[in-house]
C-alpha cells in the first residue's frame, strides 16, 4: 500500500485504492441532474432465448437504465428510437437479418410518437423482437487480398479461420473482423495505408444466406519517416524519437509501433505519449510520425507499510526523481524500518536505506543501466545482517516476454548467527534471464512465468569461491467465462557450490519461510538444524505452492493454499522432512490489483514455530 503527495499543493482530498476521500462535490456537471424526471418500467420479450437474447439485453439502452427516469417524454422517446438500432445491430451481430423490432411507450409504437407527446407517468415500456432466421455464408471473397508470407511474425489468420467461410453464420462482427485481418495482412508486409473501399454484404431472404465481398486497396509500401516530437518540457526530443527504435528507412511494421510505444512507457516519465502516423506515404515511401507526450511530474514522494502477525510492522518510504538530466534517469531513495513489535524494542528493529540509478536506453532503446547502493541492519529469525553493498548492471528488454540481466555486485558484511560473528568481503557477478507470459503481473490467470539466475563469486577474507544457482516456475488455469476460478502452482529450487557452512555469507545460502515461501512459517525460519537445534542455511533450496482462486463477487474472491519446502545441507532430506503450511485468504479486487489477507498455519509445525500467520499485501501471492 502506498500513498503519494506532491510538495507544494494544498490537499483536500486523497485516493487510496482508486477510491476517493473527502473529494469536493461542488463541481459536478449541472447538466447530470434530471430536470423533468419521467420514470418507465421495461417489459422485454424475444423469440430467441440463449445468447441471442443476452445480446439484445445488453444493447438495449431502455433496460440498462430502466432504474434512472429519463429526462423528460422526448428523452424517453429519443432513448427508444436508438433502441431500434442498437437491437438491429445486436440481431445482425447473431446473424439474424430479418428480424422486427417493436419499442412501444404507453402502447404506441415508439417511432410514431411525436417528441412532444403526452405520457403517463410512469409509463410502461414494452420491448418485442423477433429475431426471425438465421442467415449463414454462401459466397464470401476478398478482393485483393494479401500474398502468404514466410516470416511467422508477419504471419496473419485468414478470414476463413475466424469464420468468413461458407456456410458459417454470417455474423455481422465476422465480417468487420474479416475486414481487419485483411488489413493487417497488408500492413504487416509493410503497407501501412491499406484501406478498405469496398464492402458489399447482400442478404437473400429467399434462402436465408448471405454474400460479402470485401475489396482492399493495398496502397504503397511504406518505411519509417521521421518522428516529430511535441509536449516536451523537461525531456530531450531527440532522446524520446530515439528511444521508440524507429529508425528513418526501416521498413514500416505495426509490430515495431507497438513495440515503440512499450518502450516510451516504460521510461515512466510521461502521463501519455501517443504515436500518430502522418496522413500520407511521402513521395520517398517514408511515412512521417508525429510523437505527443505530456510528462509527468519530475518528482514524487511514496510511503508504505506491511504487517504480518510473525514479522511485526514495517514502515517504508521513497524519494523519485524521474528525469534528471533530460533522458529518463531516474533515482530513487529508499528508507524502511521493520520488525516493529509491542512491546517495542528498538534493539530489534530492522533497518534498511538505499539508492537506485536508472539510465534507459544504455547504447540501445531496450536496455537500461542500473547502479544501486545499500545500508542495512535486518535481525532475521536465523541471523542478524549488518552490511553494505552495491551492484553495477543490464537489464535487457530482449522481448515482450523474455529480459535478460546481467552485472556485477560487491558485498561488506558482519553477521551473527550460530557459527558467531564472521565477517565478509564478496565480489561476484551475475546473470539471469526471465520469461514473463501471464496475461497480469498483479492478478494472472493463465501463462507462465520462469525465471534463472546464476552467481559466481569470491570472497577475500576466506578465499573462497562459490557458485549459486537459483530457478523458479510459475503456471496459472483459469476456468469458466471471464475466469473466475484459477489454479495456480509455484515451484522454486535452488544450489550452492562452495566450501563448508561455516565459511559461506548466510545471505547466500538458502533459507525458506515467509509471505513468498511457505506461509505459517517465520521469515527465513526454515534451514539446517546444526544438530544443536539452531538453524542455518543450506545448499540446497526446494520449494512448492499451490492455489485455488475463486471470484464470489466481481470485486471479492477466496483462496484455499498450501505452501512446502525445504533445505538441506549437503544432500536433499526425505519428504518427512519437508515443512508444509497451509491456509486461506480472501481477496479484494481494485483497479490496482487485488488486495490481499491470508490466514496460514504450519501443519508440522516445530516448537520455535508459531500457531498461525496472517499476511497482508497487493497483488496474489504469487
Amino acid at each position: 500500500m502506498a500513498l503519494s503527495a506532491v510538495p507544494g499543493l494544498p490537499v483536500f482530498a486523497f485516493e487510496l485504492f482508486g477510491i476517493k476521500f473527502f473529494e469536493d462535490q461542488s463541481d459536478i456537471d449541472a447538466e447530470s441532474v434530471i430536470v423533468d424526471p419521467h420514470p418507465y418500467v421495461v417489459t422485454f420479450t424475444s423469440s430467441e432465448g440463449g445468447a441471442v437474447e443476452a445480446a439484445l439485453r445488453n444493447a438495449s439502452a431502455l433496460l440498462a437504465d430502466q432504474d434512472e427516469p429519463a429526462s423528460g417524454a422526448a428523452g424517453l422517446i429519443a432513448k427508444a428510437r436508438g433502441d431500434y438500432r442498437r437491437l438491429l445491430a445486436a440481431l445482425y451481430g447473431e446473424g439474424h437479418y430479418g428480424g422486427a423490432v417493436s419499442i412501444r411507450i404507453g402502447g404506441v409504437e415508439a417511432a410514431k410518437l411525436p417528441p412532444d407527446a403526452k405520457l403517463p407517468n410512469p409509463v410502461e415500456v414494452t420491448i418485442a423482437v423477433s429475431a426471425g432466421p438465421l442467415f449463414r455464408f454462401a459466397n464470401v471473397n476478398i478482393v485483393n487480398q494479401a500474398p502468404p508470407t514466410d516470416d511467422p511474425q508477419d504471419q496473419v489468420d485468414l478470414p476463413v479461420m475466424r469464420g468468413f467461410g461458407a456456410g458459417e453464420v454470417a455474423r455481422s462482427a465476422v465480417i468487420l473482423r474479416a475486414e481487419q485481418l485483411a488489413l493487417e495482412a497488408w500492413r504487416q508486409l509493410g503497407y501501412a495505408k491499406a484501406e478498405i473501399v469496398g464492402r458489399d454484404v447482400v442478404a437473400d431472404h429467399a434462402t436465408n444466406s448471405v454474400d460479402a465481398t470485401i475489396t482492399v486497396n493495398p496502397g504503397r509500401r511504406a518505411a519509417f519517416g521521421p518522428i516529430a516530437v511535441s509536449g516536451t518540457s523537461e525531456m530531450n526530443p531527440e532522446f524520446v524519437a530515439q528511444q521508440t527504435g524507429l529508425a528513418v528507412g526501416q521498413e514500416y511494421d505495426p509490430d515495431d509501433v507497438q513495440r515503440a510505444q512499450k518502450r516510451l512507457d516504460r521510461l515512466e516519465v510521461f502521463r501519455s505519449a501517443r504515436l500518430e502516423a502522418g496522413d500520407a506515404i511521402g513521395s520517398d515511401g517514408l511515412l512521417p510520425y508525429d510523437l505527443i507526450v505530456e510528462e509527468l511530474p519530475g518528482r514524487r514522494f511514496g510511503m508504505g507499510a506491511t504487517f504480518s502477525t510473525i514479522d511485526g510492522l514495517g514502515l517504508e518510504g521513497y524519494h523519485l526523481w524521474r528525469n534528471l538530466f533530460g533522458q529518463a534517469e531516474r533515482l530513487r531513495l529508499d528508507a524502511r524500518i521493520s520488525s516493529i513489535a509491542f512491546p517495542i524494542d528498538t534493539a530489534q528493529f530492522d533497518y534498511f536505506a538505499g539508492g537506485t540509478f536508472t539510465k534507459p536506453g544504455f547504447y540501445h532503446p531496450d536496455v537500461d543501466l542500473i547502479a544501486a547502493v545499500s545500508a542495512e541492519r535486518t535481525i532475521y529469525p536465523t541471523y542478524t545482517e549488518t552490511s553494505a553493498a552495491g551492484r553495477l548492471g543490464l537489464s535487457w528488454f530482449f522481448s515482450d516476454e523474455i529480459t535478460l540481466q546481467g552485472g556485477a555486485n560487491f558485498k561488506r558484511a558482519r553477521f551473527d548467527d550460530s557459527f558467531g560473528t564472521r565477517d565478509f568481503a564478496t565480489a561476484g557477478v551475475y546473470a539471469g534471464v526471465i520469461f514473463d507470459g501471464r496475461d497480469s503481473a498483479v492478478d494472472p490467470t493463465e501463462g507462465w512465468y520462469t525465471a534463472a539466475n546464476v552467481e559466481p563469486y569470491y570472497d577475500f577474507i576466506y578465499g573462497n569461491t562459490g557458485l549459486r544457482i537459483e530457478a523458479e516456475a510459475r503456471t496459472y488455469f483459469g476456468f469458466g467465462e471471464d475466469d473466475p476460478f484459477v489454479l495456480a502452482g509455484r515451484v522454486k529450487a535452488g544450489a550452492l557450490v562452495g566450501p563448508a557452512l561455516n565459511e559461506i555469507p548466510p545471505d547466500k545460502l538458502f533459507f525458506a519461510g515467509g509471505g513468498g515461501s511457505v506461509r505459517g512459517y517465520g521469515f527465513k525460519s526454515i534451514g539446517v538444524d546444526d544438530g544443536t537445534g539452531k538453524i542455518t542455511g543450506g545448499r540446497y533450496l526446494l520449494e512448492a505452492s499451490l492455489e485455488a482462486r475463486a471470484k464470489v463477487t466481481e470485486t471479492i474472491g477466496v483462496v484455499g493454499f498450501l505452501d512446502g519446502g525445504y533445505v538441506a545441507a549437503d544432500t536433499f532430506p526425505g519428504i518427512e522432512d519437508m515443512r508444509l503450511g497451509a491456509g486461506l485468504g480472501v481477496r479484494y479486487y481494485t483497479g490496482l490489483g487485488p488486495l490481499r489477507l491470508d490466514l496460514a498455519v504450519p501443519l508440522n509445525k516445530r516448537a520455535s514455530d508459531p500457531d498461525y500467520a496472517i499476511y497482508a499485501g497487493i497483488g496474489q501471492a504469487f
